[in-house]
């Protein structure tokens, strides 16, 4: 008898113990996972989508991102660091956004005729404002302030 009760005593801290590990595991989230082994950036990992969506102070405020001659009127360039487009709507006016698609979290693709592509799922954006032109995103991308220094347009 006296094994018996030793044993259900070991088993239920064995219980405990994976439970912990469990919980342990799961994390509160604010752990940077590591890069993923196809060494692709093509989908961001969380702590980096975070990133992308934080204002352009926390990411180095006023760091060049593209040289306006690289934007065409109607296009834009998604550049890769810090994982924003830049786009030009109209002659002279340069916008900004997060470059993660707000569907599953792809890099958006090109742009043309004011229209931002990602290519993973076929969502559509407006390089004017961010808005969702086509689904199956249902958020904008989110917009960061920029402006032009020199022939450089660099975040605000």
């Amino acid at each position: 008898m006296k094994d018996m009760r030793r044993r259900s005593v070991l088993k239920g801290a064995a219980a405990v113990g994976l439970v912990g590990f469990g919980a342990a595991a799961c994390g509160s989230g604010d752990q940077v996972a590591p890069p993923s082994a196809s060494g692709g950036d093509s989908t961001p990992t969380p702590a980096e989508t975070a990133a992308a969506e934080q204002s352009p102070e926390a990411s180095g405020g006023g760091a060049a991102l593209v040289a306006t001659a690289e934007v065409g009127v109607g296009t834009g360039v998604v550049v890769k660091g810090p994982k924003l487009v830049v786009t030009q709507p109209s002659e002279g006016t340069f916008k900004a956004f997060t470059a993660v698609c707000t569907h599953q979290q792809c890099l958006v693709g090109t742009v043309k005729d004011n229209v931002i592509f990602c290519p993973c799922h076929g969502s559509q954006y407006s390089a004017e404002d961010g808005s969702v032109l086509k689904d199956p995103a249902e958020a904008p991308l989110k917009e960061l302030a920029v402006k032009v220094e020199g022939d450089q347009v660099v975040q605000a």
